[in-house]
């Protein structure tokens, strides 16, 4: 085993430290870097499980142009003449970059100035666009600056965390355990949780709020209008670090006149609005931590402000364990944020106004600096569509999956004039549009920077050789650069040269007064660069050592350095529900998968937790919608229509149904819940409206419904509805289709015969019984199953579990034999663990149960002591629980 390398988890804006060590065999141990601080040790499942993820099956490994595989000096030459004709015959803003997160900060340094300080024009979005652009909005429109004021310890030290629109159990799973142990550690500590829905998250509150969907504002204008009333304003941090009050508040108590006026808005018990409202006005150390459920919307930017007037009034701003706190969604949103991925800012946090264009213009010594800000995400893929932007270069993510109304985003992809995809990964719905493909270096052989939610900037290193012909992003974006004629801008020969230039133009002309400076940064030997330390910015030269917390002495970045009030007017969703769509769809992740599955799909264990895309629904809405749990449901809005597996849940709000984001064409068919989503968006940040689109969702009337497991990956062309997952040496295929009657046994051969290598005995063995409409069928090779498939009219199949154990077997017995077809356990048999619950540890469903019932556990205390499910990430603690209830129950 290699000596472990300190790097950073490429997953959600928690930002965990890493330790990855290569052993002689090729493989990769990871763990949690205990002396980082984000994570001190801890990983979610996803992290724990980024050894499973690194393989080259999946990999882009080449150039390609026009489908065909070339040297990189044609594929850059390609890219630079396309942008180039581009710009030559219809001026710069006809062509645009759309970039990411996932990148590291030296990648989007490099990318936004060539785009912004050399072509000349701001077009130039992230999908950090589609997360929190509009805390970014909210945080300029009170502080003057995107500043978020403080960092992770005040969650341990604050006495009432309120978590808004934050899942933050399955969604930022280690800031969670830092809650429920500062939970743990003080009893007194009080845990609100403000979500449509109840999610995992909401095991450790003390009060949910299942709020109507959109209604945040209106719950927080009626808080400001409370804690006034109540006399609970700091009245010397108002007059004299703020502005603006008296509007807000007039805001405030016109829309929210009465604690029963907002819960009758809010849908909620006015009971519990009270309760909420007096533990915040009783707990000083208050921190009010909201993610996607309120940015996502297209009213976020006022949701994020009206959190934040509550803040102002009570002066909770700037010291320990108080503040409003956006946890970003990407490891690297805050870093693109800094150096000017979003199109409305320049770099360094610099916006469009003649000051600082000129600043820009002076230090990177350019004459031909953007104007004014470019196009964001939605109205960039709009404008593609159009025939506006006639070049295109995407860089790391799947916009042909992510953005709203993704039908029209690939309708634009495929008219495009010029599209060049840089990735990791060969096959995306994204790549299936480009003319040119660049291969990108993946997490493991990258060298950077990173900054998480708290402002803490982390180095990512390499701890793996670059795959095929894989090459870092700022270094095909500044050999693209050289091509077009400004080398000498884009001379760099390592991250660390990058990372100076960009510290040094945070500093340039800064004297404190832009919230964003790394000035103490600047002059960086590589010596020192390689062994970073992780640090909070900013760190000015006056302050090497960096920043944990901001404002706290009361000065902001506006022009008379006091904070803003802004006044909210409550707004609903752009479009309302109708007869047509009569209910709300909200999108979202879940526990064990990433954005849209081009890393968490190839591991086994991630997989197994939840196998197919689905949709939850309250049994209210069910029954009325004639959708029974467990059967295939389509989902129709005016936008688009994806196909799901219907859970019926009371953990949902009535009158709103949930569907995740990460399934695509590459595991699925017909499965993109973004393609169901309203364009519309926050006219402030131009954030899209991912969490209410008016949906109605139906019976999916299939003929038949099947499962296959397979040693081998098969493409299943003529199933209407194809979820596949990865197993343990297997591939999983959930089917379904609506051509009423096949002959199933010689599809069956058809699909899963395959040329044998010489020698090996081969057994087919199968069942059918037309009038039932069932089909059974198994293969086997050299004594090892190597698939098996079950079809019938209905969804009700055997369980997978314990034939997806077979796979692991080198020859099933006689009894296993005979249950094979039945899918049923042999008496003598060990049972299968059952579906992954703890995906850090492999545990499942049935292994718990199992130890529940034979060792009498009674706590998820003790069934982590017995089995380490729930002792790393914490996430499936909520499962665990739910067994416990079930189990005791039964008793």
């Amino acid at each position: 085993m290699n000596r472990p390398i300190r790097t950073t988890c490429p997953y959600c804006g928690v930002g965990c430290g890493v330790l990855a060590a290569v052993a002689a065999d090729g493989t990769t141990e990871i763990r949690g870097d205990s002396e980082h601080p984000a994570n001190f040790g801890r990983l979610c499942s996803k992290g724990a499980a980024l050894g499973e993820t690194l393989g080259h099956s999946e990999r882009l490994l080449h150039p390609e142009v026009r489908g065909k595989a070339c040297d990189w000096n044609t594929a850059l030459d390609a890219v630079a003449n396309g942008f180039a004709r581009a710009i030559r015959e219809h001026g710069p803003d006809s062509v645009a970059f759309y970039v990411s997160g996932q990148l590291l900060t030296e990648d989007y340094y490099v990318a936004n100035k060539l785009m912004k300080g050399f072509i000349g024009s701001a077009n130039i979005d992230t999908n950090s666009r589609l997360c929190m652009s509009s805390s970014v909005a909210g945080h300029q429109r009170a502080f003057g600056s995107d500043t978020v004021p403080g960092n992770y310890q005040d969650l341990e030290l604050a006495t009432l965390i309120v978590l808004i629109g934050s899942n933050t159990a399955w969604c930022h799973p280690v800031i969670y355990q830092r809650i429920r142990a500062a939970k743990e550690k003080n009893p007194d500590l009080k845990i609100v949780v403000i979500d449509p829905r109840q999610t995992a998250t909401s095991e450790i509150a003390d009060l949910h709020l299942p709020v109507k969907p959109g209604s945040d504002a209106l719950l927080f204008n009626g808080l400001l209008a409370y804690l006034h009333d109540r006399g609970d304003s700091n009245t010397h941090f108002v007059d004299a670090f703020t502005e603006g009050m008296q509007p807000a508040l007039d805001a405030a108590h016109a829309c929210a006149p009465s604690t029963a006026a907002v819960a009758s808005g809010c849908g909620l018990r006015e009971q519990d609005v009270t309760r909420f409202y007096l533990w915040f006005s009783v707990n000083e150390k208050t921190v009010s931590v909201y993610s996607q459920g309120i940015n996502q919307t297209s009213s976020g930017t006022d949701k994020v402000n009206a959190i934040i007037n509550c803040h102002l009034l009570t002066g909770r701003i700037g010291r320990p364990g108080m503040g409003p706190f956006s946890v970003t969604g990407q490891p690297n949103a805050m870093g693109g944020r800094e150096v000017g991925g979003l199109a409305n800012q320049l770099a360094a946090h610099m916006n469009f106004d003649a000051g600082n264009v000129d600043r820009v213009r002076r230090f990177w010594n350019s004459s031909n600096v953007a104007q004014r800000p470019g196009l964001k995400a939605v109205d960039l893929f709009r404008a593609v569509g159009e025939g506006k932007i006639k070049a295109l270069w995407i860089m790391a993510t799947n916009p042909a999956v992510s953005l709203p109304d993704a039908d029209r985003v690939r309708e634009a992809l495929a008219q495009c004039e010029f599209v060049v995809v840089s990735d990791c990964v060969r096959a995306t719905d994204t790549t299936a549009y480009a003319h040119v493909l660049l291969p990108a270096s993946a997490w493991g052989e990258k060298n950077g920077t990173v900054t998480n939610s708290e402002r803490r900037i982390s180095r990512q290193r390499a701890f793996l050789e670059p795959a095929g012909e894989a090459r870092p992003d700022w270094w095909i974006v500044s050999e693209v650069a050289r091509r077009m004629g400004y080398a000498q801008a884009f001379d760099y020969h390592s991250p660390a040269d990058i990372f100076r230039e960009h510290a040094a133009l945070s500093g340039f002309e800064n004297d404190g007064k832009r919230d964003f400076d790394l000035g103490a940064l600047a002059t960086l030997a590589d010596a020192e660069y390689e062994g970073f330390s992780p640090i909070q910015w900013p760190v000015p030269r006056d302050r090497p050592q960096g920043t944990p917390r901001m404002f706290a002495d009361g000065r902001f970045y506006t022009e008379n350095h006091k904070a803003r009030f802004v006044a909210v007017t409550p707004r609903g969703p752009f479009n309302e529900k109708d007869d047509e769509y009569p209910l709300a769809l909200n999108t979202g992740r879940v526990r064990d998968h990433w954005h849209t599955l081009t890393r968490t799909g190839l591991s086994p264990r991630l997989s197994g937790h939840i196998v197919e895309p689905f949709a939850e629904i309250h049994p209210q809405d069910a029954r009325q919608h004639g959708i029974k749990d467990g059967t295939l449901v389509s989902l129709a809005t005016r936008w688009g229509e994806m196909l799901a597996r219907a859970r019926v849940t009371e953990t949902q709000r009535p009158g709103s149904v949930f569907a995740p984001i990460h399934w695509n064409d590459q595991y699925a068919r017909r499965a993109r819940a973004d393609a169901l989503v309203n364009p519309a968006t926050d006219p402030v940040s131009g954030q899209p409206e991912f969490k209410h689109t008016p949906v109605n969702v139906t019976p999916y009337q299939a003929a038949w419904h099947a499962f296959l497991l397979s040693h081998r990956r098969l493409d299943v062309a003529d199933a209407s509805y194809c979820a596949r997952a990865t197993g343990q040496g297997f591939w999983r295929y959930e089917l379904a289709g609506e051509t009423p009657s096949w002959d199933w046994p010689r599809w069956a051969r058809a699909l899963l015969c395959a040329p044998l290598e010489n020698g090996v005995r081969t057994e087919w063995i199968d069942y059918l019984d037309s009038g039932a409409g069932q089909y059974r069928g198994a293969r086997l090779l050299g004594g090892r199953l190597e698939s098996c498939l079950f079809v019938a009219r209905t969804p009700e199949l055997p369980a997978r579990d314990w034939l997806a154990s077979l796979f692991s077997r080198d020859a099933l017995t006689r009894e296993e034999r005979m249950h094979l077809l039945a899918g049923t356990l042999p008496s003598q048999a060990a049972g299968a663990s059952g579906g992954i619950v703890c995906a850090c540890f492999s545990v499942g469903k049935n292994s718990i149960i199992d130890a529940i019932r034979e060792k009498r556990l009674g706590t998820a205390e003790e069934v982590g002591q017995c089995l380490k499910a729930g002792t790393n990430c914490g996430s499936c603690i909520p499962e665990i629980k739910a067994l416990l209830r079930q189990a005791q129950s039964a008793a």
